[in-house]
């Protein structure tokens, strides 16, 4: 049985769960613990607490990217899960900034945890790495993914410096894929890389496995009607049998992806829980 939590989120429901501008999943494969992801740190630990739980047990951790909406819990998590592997992307460490062309510098959005490199001091280990990765059994990295379409893109104003000259491909970028029988089951963090190119690299990784169920952030908030058609006419090809979708995808987004793929869509937000049985 794969169980997959979402532990933060920028929106909570149900009593004593806390809401913020984040995400981090919870993976239990029955045998192994992931973590992807650590939101921005005030609510991982407590809503994990509330929900019983035990982030000791955390096998592996994986940093879908450098953003401090993913990555700021990460310095409290390591102090309770003192056995497990960290997994990044070598650029996840870079100095990431976002704006607009209203002001005159980059507002930060790296943590001084991940920019320094702090983790190296708490982490049991550390697996810096470009390419897929089978963290624990069963689950694997995408890895740096390909930049194939020509409809997506990071779905934002991102930088590496504050004067905001360096644009930020944010090659960092990834997700996390889990193969069962029925299919694929993958859980994306932002999709900067694009869902569709993701998808794509995480056909090439499988032999083109089917797609089962499909959770995460899409990063849609700003997307042109272009983008936002062929999405849809590309996620319609994949046939995915279930979709979650939450965090950075946008209310417009949502709504279509709603009514375009009805009885597919399940609400999606902190304490959320979707089993696989096989």
């Amino acid at each position: 049985m794969i169980t997959i939590t979402l532990l933060v989120e920028n929106t909570a429901r149900d009593a004593g769960m806390l809401g913020e501008h984040g995400l981090a999943w919870w993976i239990d494969t029955g045998t192994h613990h992931v973590l992807f992801d650590t939101g921005q740190g005030m609510a991982l630990l407590k809503n994990a607490m509330r929900l019983g739980i035990n982030l000791e047990s955390t096998d592996a951790i994986v940093l879908s990217h450098g953003h401090s909406d993913h990555t700021g819990g990460l310095e409290e998590v390591l102090t309770v899960a003192k056995h497990a592997t960290l997994y990044l992307h070598p650029r996840a460490t870079e100095p990431k900034y976002t704006g607009s062309d209203h002001k005159p510098h980059g507002r930060r959005i790296s943590v001084d945890f991940v920019e320094k490199n702090a983790f190296r001091l708490s982490a049991a280990r550390v697996e810096v790495t470009r390419v897929p990765v089978e963290v624990v059994s069963g689950v694997w990295t995408t890895g740096e993914i390909p930049r194939i379409n020509d409809f997506e893109d990071t779905g934002g104003r991102f930088f590496l410096n504050a004067a905001m000259t360096r644009p930020d491909p944010l090659l960092d970028d990834q997700s996390i894929f889990i193969p069962t029988a029925k299919g694929l089951v993958v859980v994306f963090g932002c999709a900067h890389a694009g869902s569709i190119n993701t998808l794509g690299h995480i056909g090439n990784l499988t032999n083109h496995a089917p797609i089962r169920a499909l959770f995460g952030g899409l990063h849609l908030e700003n997307a042109t009607p272009r983008r936002m058609d062929a999405t849809m006419k590309a996620l319609r090809e994949y046939h995915p049998e279930k979709m979650g979708f939450c965090h950075c995808t946008g209310f417009q987004a949502m709504r279509k992806l709603w009514d375009e793929f009805p009885g597919k869509c399940v609400q999606t937000q902190v304490s959320s829980q979707f089993e696989f049985p096989d």
